[in-house]
């Protein structure tokens, strides 16, 4: 079986624009910013960049490539990268058109802080006890 980091080389050759040099270029950066990131194929075709738990997707469409974050809603993002799905109660999307330039010390740190997010929520995760209160 074709590892996912060899599917997302296929999909990135595949593209074969601007949109597979940009989806090339975000998971590098992605890389970069958490060298322990694990590269997933999901939902028939997705990308998916994981470290304690799902960090974001790198999807190609027709006119964008959309990173989306799955715990977005939850992170800070001082530089204002978020620009999709803002919305949603728990996801948050960058949608990166043909010409537009990443920041990637800002993106950088929105990588780090969804693993840190993921990484936390593991931490703190107890199990449950059962409850000895009498309720009446």
């Amino acid at each position: 079986m074709e590892s996912a980091s060899v599917f997302i080389d296929q999909k990135i050759k595949e593209l074969g624009d601007w949109r597979g040099k940009m989806l090339a270029k975000v998971r590098g950066i992605i890389h970069a910013a958490d060298p322990e990131i694990v590269e997933e194929w999901k939902w028939m075709g997705t990308p998916v960049f994981s470290h304690g738990g799902i960090v974001c997707t790198g999807e190609a469409y027709k006119d964008v490539v959309k990173m989306t974050f799955a715990k977005g809603a939850a992170l800070q993002d001082p530089s204002g990268l978020f620009n999709s799905s803002l919305d949603g109660n728990v996801r948050r999307a960058i949608d990166i058109h043909e010409g537009d330039k990443v920041n990637e010390a800002a993106l950088k740190d929105l990588i780090r802080a969804a693993v840190a997010l993921n990484l936390e929520g593991k931490s703190r995760a107890k199990p449950r006890r059962a409850s000895n209160k009498r309720v009446d």
